[in-house]
């Protein structure tokens, strides 16, 4: 069967892309209410009447058809608007202006708000990769060191190596952790050092406490000191430990105890 506009309802396929990847899926009955509001532009409260019973009628036979039942809410769609349209008519007399219909302005301006939150995700995605790329391309080239200060988002870049299983994020969590003893960069902010608790793994976040305990007891800590960065990934715990230690030490040998 085919509605007054040429569409034949059918079974709605599983939207997918060239490699199987899904695809945003189509929403028809977004699609069965445009086309309502096309094929109502400039019609007469008894115009969409004559319409809406035309669908109603249509929609009757279509459940004849098994292919047509399956059609992904257009069909419903399509009478819920013409039943809106002529409810719409009756109070204001036509003729029908989808362009003064507030619900149709509302719906529009929500589609841009959608459109504008998901370009801004798609620009923060690119921007994480971008910095991901950067602070790859200086750890495996030995320069990611106090030169190269911390920013905001850091975090994510990290764990986007980290997803992509690069070697190259262990030079990025040395340099995390170092930053985060120094407060250098971004951990400035105490709202970032905060904030890394729920950022940064438990190893990254074990290396900085322990780096920053041995700064405090005034021993060098200039070197890379690798074995803070295998203590902490071993036993992160120990390492915490070892840290308060070192804090308690210090303060004892200060005369502030």
């Amino acid at each position: 069967m085919n509605t007054s506009d040429g569409w034949r309802p059918r079974r709605v396929p599983e939207a997918r892309g060239r490699a199987g990847a899904r695809r945003t899926p189509i929403d028809y009955a977004k699609v069965g209410r445009s086309s309502v509001r096309r094929r109502a532009r400039g019609m007469t409260h008894s115009e969409a009447v004559a319409a809406l019973e035309e669908a109603e009628l249509q929609a009757h036979l279509d459940r004849r058809d098994e292919a047509a039942a399956d059609d992904g809410g257009r069909r419903a769609a399509e009478l819920a608007e013409w039943q809106r349209v002529v409810q719409l008519l009756a109070a204001t007399g036509g003729p029908y202006d989808p362009d003064a219909d507030a619900v149709v302005q509302e719906e529009l301006a929500e589609d841009r708000r959608r459109e504008e939150a998901e370009q801004q995700r798609r620009q923060e995605q690119q921007r994480v990769a971008d910095r991901a790329e950067e602070l790859a391309r200086l750890g495996g080239a030995g320069r990611l060191d106090r030169s190269v200060p911390s920013q905001v988002g850091d975090e994510a870049a990290r764990d986007l190596l980290d997803e992509n299983r690069d070697y190259r994020v262990a030079e990025v969590d040395a340099w995390l952790a170092r930053a985060l003893a120094d407060h250098s960069g971004h951990y400035a902010d105490p709202a970032a050092r905060a904030a890394s608790v729920g950022l940064l793994p438990v190893p990254v976040r074990a290396r900085a406490a322990l780096l920053a305990a041995l700064a405090r007891t005034g021993a060098p800590v200039d070197g890379d000191l690798e074995f803070v960065g295998r203590l902490a990934q071993a036993d992160p715990d120990a390492t915490n430990a070892l840290a308060a230690w070192l804090e308690t030490a210090a303060v004892v040998k200060g005369g502030r105890a």
